[in-house]
């Protein structure tokens, strides 16, 4: 199989994180894709339309789309029930608060763009503030979440990793640590899994 990514993209290295986890990583090749706002990658759009990372291609050519659909996946072909639970009230939690943790980097991304990307005269500040606001409110509500602080390592700690990993990477100077003590606790507890550690983004 082949994962294309970028070391910056969080949405990649959740994938790369669930791939260790899993214990699949050493059967995906790990394929470096460059994606940017504004800028033409035919060869890419062949593989995705939507011109995303990652995707994942598997032996026979198929393509998997969505980080999420990729982690569920790999947790399927590794047996089921390790990072996204089978059946049962709890699977729709989790599954729920991933969609939550997935519109925060969604939004984070447009921030990023927003402010570094489109020419400064064509900037929306509201828009932005606007996307920050449901980031940051995501993290107040995670704050308060003990179950996913300290539950079980699954697609929702791994989504919440990805997000702290990514404030930490883009928005260096956003005080995430001194608003949420209790989430900067857990982002150190995580990076003391090797998955995690190793999947950390160079310096910006």
């Amino acid at each position: 199989m082949k994962l294309t990514f970028s070391p910056a993209s969080p949405f990649a290295r959740k994938v790369r994180i669930a791939a260790i986890e899993t214990g699949l990583i050493d059967g995906i090749e790990l394929t470096p894709a460059t994606v940017a706002p504004g800028q033409p990658n035919e060869e890419y759009s062949k593989i995705t339309p939507l011109k995303k990372l990652p995707v994942l291609i598997l032996d026979n050519g198929d393509v998997i789309l969505d980080s999420y659909v990729i982690v569920e996946y790999l947790d399927e072909l590794a047996g089921g029930g390790k990072l996204i639970p089978a059946s049962g009230p709890e699977r729709w939690k989790v599954k729920s608060d991933h969609s939550l943790l997935q519109g925060m980097l969604d939004s984070m991304l447009l921030c990023r763009y927003e402010k570094m990307v489109r020419p400064e005269g064509l900037r929306w500040n509201a828009w932005h503030d606007d996307h920050w606001n449901r980031a940051w409110a995501g993290m107040a509500r995670f704050e308060n979440r003990p179950d996913v602080l300290s539950g079980p390592f699954n697609i929702a700690q791994i989504g919440l990793v990805c997000v702290l990993g990514y404030a930490d990477f883009r928005f260096a100077d956003c005080g995430w640590r001194k608003a949420h003590p209790k989430l900067d606790a857990f982002h150190q507890k995580m990076l003391e899994r090797p998955s995690v550690k190793i999947s950390v983004p160079p310096p910006a």
